[in-house]
C-alpha cells in the first residue's frame, strides 16, 4: 500500500506539473487542536482503579511545506507537515500527558469557489514517528499509533497575495488497536491498564507564506522560464 500511494504521488506530481496553467509552493505553519484517545484501567481484584479515562484535548503546533498547481478553479496541492501533538489523561491522582509526533504527506484536491476562497480534501499518507505516554514502565514505552499509514484531510483556505490562512480537519483511517500498559500507581493512581484507542485527530489552524507564485510573476512566464 505504501508503495502505491507513492507510485500514486508521484504521477501526480510530475502530471500536474506539466499541465498546471499556475503553480506555486511556500511554507506553512500554526497550530493543531488535537482529540482521542483512551484508556482503561485494570482492577487486579478490586485493588486498583477500573475505570475508563477518556483524553481530554490540547493545543500542539505543526510547519512543514507546500506546492500547489492551478488549472483554471481547480487544483492538486501535495505538502509535507510535521505535528506536534498532545492530549492529557486525567488520572485519578495526576494527568499524564499523551504525545505524538508524526509526518504526514497529504495529497489534497481543490476548487476555487469564490474570489480568495478554496475548498479541499484528500488522502494523506502518515509516518509516526514517536508516541509516549507519562508515568509508564519502563519508562516511555512506545504507543501504537496507528496499523495503517493512511489518513483523510478536509478543509477551507482563503489567499490574501501571498499569504493563506487555511482551516482543516485531519482524520485517522486507523482502527482501534488495544495495547497493554503498566503505569506508576503511585503517583498517578492507577496501574496495569489497556490504552483501548491511542488513535489521534486533529484540527489544524495554519498561516502559509508562498515563496513563488508564478501568478504574481506573469511576465517571467511568458519569457520561458518560471524563475
Amino acid at each position: 500500500m505504501n508503495k502505491a500511494f507513492y507510485l500514486l504521488f508521484i504521477g501526480f506530481f510530475f502530471f500536474s506539473a506539466a499541465n498546471a496553467q499556475e503553480f506555486s509552493f511556500g511554507i506553512k505553519g500554526g497550530a493543531n487542536y488535537v482529540m482521542g484517545g483512551q484508556i482503561t484501567g485494570n482492577s487486579s481484584n478490586g485493588l486498583y482503579f477500573d475505570g475508563t479515562v477518556e483524553a481530554e484535548s490540547q493545543v500542539g503546533f505543526h510547519g512543514g511545506a507546500f506546492f500547489e498547481v492551478r488549472f483554471g478553479k481547480f487544483f492538486l496541492r501535495p505538502e509535507f507537515i510535521y505535528s506536534a501533538m498532545e492530549t492529557e489523561f486525567p488520572f485519578p491522582k495526576a494527568p499524564a500527558i499523551y504525545s505524538v509526533d508524526k509526518i504526514s504527506v497529504p495529497l489534497l484536491f481543490g476548487y476555487n469557489i469564490w474570489g480568495p476562497i478554496d475548498i479541499y480534501g484528500g488522502p494523506a499518507y502518515q509516518n509516526i514517528l514517536d508516541g509516549t505516554l507519562e508515568g509508564t514502565e519502563p519508562p516511555n514505552q512506545t504507543i501504537i499509533a496507528q496499523n495503517t499509514p493512511l489518513a483523510g484531510q478536509i478543509g477551507v483556505k482563503a489567499g490574501f497575495g501571498r499569504f493563506e490562512l487555511d482551516l482543516r480537519y485531519d482524520h485517522s483511517l486507523s482502527t482501534a488497536e488495544s495495547q497493554g500498559l503498566d503505569i506508576i500507581n503511585a503517583d498517578y493512581g492507577i496501574n496495569k491498564a489497556n490504552f483501548d484507542d491511542a488513535r489521534l485527530n486533529q484540527i489544524l489552524l495554519s498561516l502559509s507564506f508562498k515563496i513563488f507564485d508564478s501568478a504574481a510573476n506573469p511576465g517571467r512566464r511568458k519569457g520561458g522560464c518560471y524563475f
